[in-house]
């Protein structure tokens, strides 16, 4: 999947590059979306039966079930779960705030701690003082494609009654001690984003749970509280992953293993060929298989370095420049202290990462970086 022409370098290269990942498969994707349209079913027909089911099996679990988006994976597995009005949700502010939105969606209040400066997933050893007689769960952000150490937070969710959500909207195919991230806590919530390692065309979501009771409450809120057709046993929604995505998701899950394994590759050429004068590279838990959504540097010299490389064609992104406890909507659940949670907003980067970046662009980005650091 490498590029057919020879890099323009007065062409950005971008942070990520979703138009990319179509091109590598259009043709499959072309007759997918013909298929659909042909069909004449669009909404929860046999693509998204099929999608749920190849998905299910490819992370481990015995249920998957699609929605319209990620945030809305979140939302209705806190719902499922019957966490509601004046419960805590425990979890991370840095973290894309459509985990939070999620937690306000149901009524619910996000309790926010701290993150491990290296993996800039949530420190586990800072939620046993977070929790509280209102503490239902902990979401667990498997951000940038690291997994979290799901381990030791079983063991504190296990002592406390709580219930465990892995956030894997940035972790599609990640594994922990071998096992696939959505298929270790009580619920896993994927985003389709376009971006995403395994992304659609438009938005898309799916839920992963083995419980039964589970996965069936879900397909009931996502389509209004049906049970049967029109009648409403419970308050619903109307949230339901569609047909044409669902088809573009099984051409692209075909694919997903081989685009990790070249995320993978990229990472290595960065961390090998990157000197570390004045950036941090990221580091990777040895038990975890990392999916490398995001490749993320920190550096002091964020902002100086940013736009040197926009200025030398390269594009970089910041994910997240605040966290968001600091943000108007809401600034009133800082919680505890979060300090590691606030300086790294000052010094995170995220280099070009995308399975068609080919290694040209790859050793640019390097020799730039290093030019920049000499």
């Amino acid at each position: 999947m490498d590029c057919l022409c020879t890099r323009n370098w007065n062409n950005m290269i971008q942070c990520a590059n979703p138009g990319a990942g179509y091109l590598a498969c259009k043709e499959e994707i072309d007759r997918a979306i013909l298929h659909v349209l042909n069909n004449g079913r669009y909404i929860l027909g046999n693509e998204v039966s099929t999608f749920e089911n190849e998905f299910a099996s490819y992370i481990g679990v015995k249920h998957a079930v699609g929605v319209s988006n990620g945030t809305e994976a979140i939302h209705l597995a806190l719902r499922a779960l019957h966490i509601g009005y004046g419960d805590e949700v425990i979890t991370v502010s840095h973290t894309a705030v459509a985990t939070i939105a999620a937690i306000f969606q149901c009524g619910a209040v996000p309790v926010f701690v701290d993150i491990d400066p290296d993996t800039f997933t949530i420190d586990v050893s800072k939620i046993e003082k977070a929790i509280t007689k209102k503490s239902k769960a902990v979401i667990a952000v498997h951000l940038y494609g690291h997994p979290c150490e799901l381990d030791i937070l079983k063991k504190i969710a296990e002592n406390y009654n709580l219930k465990i959500i892995e956030d894997c909207a940035q972790a599609h195919g990640a594994t922990y001690k071998g096992e696939k991230v959505g298929s270790i806590g009580d619920i896993g919530c994927f985003s389709f984003y376009p971006t995403k390692n395994l992304g659609g065309i438009g938005d898309g979501g799916l839920i992963t749970t083995d419980s039964n009771d589970v996965a069936d409450e879900i397909r009931i809120l996502r389509e209004y509280g049906w049970k049967e057709r029109y009648i409403s046993f419970i308050h619903g929604y109307n949230c339901r992953l569609d047909e044409l995505q669902a088809a573009i998701l099984r051409v692209k899950l075909k694919y997903l293993e081989y685009n990790n394994c070249r995320r993978n590759e990229i990472a290595e050429k960065y961390s090998n060929c990157l000197s570390e004068k004045d950036i941090i590279l990221p580091r990777t838990n040895s038990e975890c298989v990392h999916a490398f959504h995001l490749y993320v540097i920190k550096t002091n010299r964020r902002d100086e370095l940013k736009n040197y490389l926009e200025n030398n064609h390269i594009g970089t992104l910041v994910h997240y420049p605040i966290p968001v406890h600091l943000q108007p909507a809401y600034k009133n659940y800082s919680g505890g202290s979060l300090k590691f949670t606030e300086k790294i907003a000052m010094e995170i980067l995220s280099l070009p990462m995308y399975p068609e970046l080919i290694d040209e662009e790859v050793t640019y980005i390097t020799d730039t970086i290093n030019r920049f650091q000499s």
